[in-house]
């Protein structure tokens, strides 16, 4: 689907604005932890934080699957850890990932991540010593 296509354009531009624009009013993300955020303005805070965080983030989908208005993605996520201290390539990290992707009057309703971030989380911690 186009929007799944814009909205991933959007995150890999880093483009928080346009993000929100392809969002529906009770749009629902779900994270790799299970953690809910709902609404758009919560998305805003959310992806402008997230891209502090790792400015290079790239989601790569080499795979999807569409069963009406919902989909399935695969391929990997990428990013580099902006720790302002240390800017060293060790920051870069490149996991496996899925996404399912919810469609409602062509916006997205839900976006939910499937990733073992253990490797995020190591370099974060090991970043914050």
């Amino acid at each position: 689907m186009k929007i799944v296509k814009d909205y991933i354009e959007a995150i890999n531009d880093a483009n928080t604005d346009k993000i929100c624009t392809l969002l529906s009013d009770d749009h629902i993300f779900i994270d790799s932890q299970d953690n809910r955020f709902v609404g758009v303005e919560n998305m805003r805070i959310g992806w402008t934080r997230y891209f502090e965080m790792f400015p290079d983030y790239k989601i790569e989908i080499n795979e999807s699957f569409e069963n009406g208005s919902t989909l399935c993605l695969f391929g990997y996520a990428s990013g580099t850890y902006n720790n302002f201290k240390n800017k060293e390539n060790s920051n870069f990290w490149r996991i496996p990932a899925a996404w399912k992707a919810i469609i409602k009057d062509n916006k997205i309703q839900l976006w939910q991540v499937y990733a073992d971030n253990s490797i995020v989380i190591n370099i974060i911690n090991r970043n914050q010593q």
